[in-house]
């Protein structure tokens, strides 16, 4: 996977297998909060349900989904969402909102004793469901998006959606490969994984020193 950046402005320099796909549904972050995006928080999503590669993850982050064609969707048509970035299970990254801008991926939720994570984290979203593997390509994606994440604003903390929302949300789910992130950490600043979920999948792994 080639080398990634982010921009002064906050977006990914364009380039193969990347995609700029503003979205409206963002607003400004509290001031206080630009100085210290250190948190990434992981997601996965399919839409239809169980179904990848078909583009209304994109149209509604967007807002432009064409919901009478989706009438399993109907019960999101009055949601306004969307996360910084996406990954696809063909492995390209589309960004939605500028990481300086506050996305609207997390709902309700706590981190490090704060509420509205919102505020003070970035969204990635990665195409895929609690019940199917990722691809192999989604986790070498996922390591230059954290680093260039890293490089831009340097990373502290990488945490599931399940880990701020607890009983909520599930996300990214049992089939995410926590330990894949971890062996390769030291490429996206050797940040911390306090998450209950990442605990539990790398706890064989601490003896080595290795940080949770």
């Amino acid at each position: 996977m080639q080398a990634l950046s982010i921009d002064k402005a906050g977006w990914l320099v364009a380039g193969p297998g990347v995609e700029i796909c503003p979205s409206p549904h963002f607003d400004e972050r509290p001031a206080e909060d630009l100085a210290h995006l250190n948190t990434v928080v992981l997601h996965n999503i399919s839409l239809p349900a169980g179904c990848f590669s078909t583009g209304v993850v994109r149209r509604f982050f967007c807002g432009t989904l064409d919901f009478d064609a989706y009438p399993e969707l109907e019960d999101i048509r009055d949601l306004r969402v969307s996360s910084h970035f996406l990954v696809t299970r063909d492995g390209r990254i589309e960004q939605f909102v500028s990481c300086l801008a506050r996305a609207w991926h997390a709902g309700v939720s706590r981190f490090n004793g704060r509420t509205r994570c919102n505020d003070f984290t970035i969204g990635i979203e990665i195409e895929g469901t609690d019940f199917v593997p990722f691809e192999s390509v989604q986790y070498d994606v996922l390591k230059a998006l954290l680093a260039a994440v890293d490089a831009r604003f340097s990373l502290e903390y990488i945490v599931g959606h399940s880990d701020i929302a607890p009983g909520r949300k599930t996300d990214p789910g049992p089939c995410f490969d926590w330990p894949a992130l971890m062996r390769e950490a030291e490429r996206f600043g050797s940040p911390q994984f306090p998450g209950a979920a990442a605990q539990m999948s790398l706890s064989p792994l601490q003896p080595t020193g290795m940080r949770v």
